[in-house]
């Protein structure tokens, strides 16, 4: 009922930017949190960075300074910008959102099907 899509991953050097775009449809009567995680080779998915609606963003430690996440409100996208990458930050970038459905106004968490990010030492 509620489906994410994200682009812009790829191969990058270290040291290079990337922008990850993630675009929410379907029965959405509001979106709360929007955020992207990553996981890693042999590794869990884990929070990279959130936004709330209203604008409140947390990072995960090891991004900070490097990654800037935004949001449009109005056109329900969540953006991820990624500089100075480092061959650690590889792992397949998955965007998350939850809210309310327009349908019976019933809670939701939804996923993206994830990107690829490859960052080359």
């Amino acid at each position: 009922q509620v489906r994410l899509v994200e682009a812009g991953g790829g191969l990058v050097q270290a040291g290079g930017s990337l922008r990850l775009s993630c675009d929410a449809s379907g029965s959405i009567l509001s979106i709360n949190r929007m955020g992207w995680y990553c996981q890693a080779p042999g590794k869990q998915r884990e929070l990279v960075a959130a936004v709330t609606r209203g604008g409140s963003t947390n990072y995960a430690d090891s991004v900070k300074g490097r990654f800037t996440i935004s949001r449009d409100n109005a056109q329900n996208t969540v953006h991820l910008q990624m500089i100075s990458l480092k061959p650690e930050d590889t792992g397949v970038y998955y965007c998350y959102a939850d809210g309310i459905l327009t349908f019976g106004r019933r809670p939701y968490d939804a996923w993206g099907q994830g990107t690829q990010v490859t960052v080359s030492s």
